[in-house]
């Protein structure tokens, strides 16, 4: 489980920031990500994994492995992390069902760079 206070828990923030963010995906997963700089530093996560996915078992699993993955991204001193005031939502693809741990890794790291890169381009000056 993600600390209380990297989650996100309503749908109204699930809805906004998928809306609204910028979006960068793999073949696993896409990573939408919305700067917020008038809410909390802390960056909020939250996870969506529809039953394309596959059966509660696999959707289960997913969801376990995505947490796994981001929680360490939630910290400043990794390479790859989610910058303070962001919220963002982990959208798993029904390849993820397949996909080994090392590999949705890979994916949700190279989507967060890639959402990063883009927020950071239209950021407003």
């Amino acid at each position: 489980m993600l600390p209380s206070t990297h989650r996100l828990r309503r749908p109204a923030e699930f809805g906004l920031t998928v809306r609204r963010g910028v979006r960068a995906g793999r073949s696993t997963v896409v990573v939408h990500l919305l700067v917020d700089n008038e809410g909390d530093a802390t960056p909020l996560v939250g996870f969506v994994v529809s039953k394309a996915v596959g059966n509660s078992v696999q959707r289960n699993l997913v969801k376990r492995r995505l947490r796994e993955i981001v929680r360490p991204l939630l910290g400043a001193h990794s390479p790859v992390a989610f910058p303070d005031h962001t919220r963002a939502v982990v959208r798993a693809l029904p390849a993820a069902s397949t996909a080994t741990f090392a590999e949705l890794g890979r994916d949700v790291q190279a989507a967060l760079e890639k959402a990063v890169q883009r927020a950071a381009s239209v950021r407003p000056a």
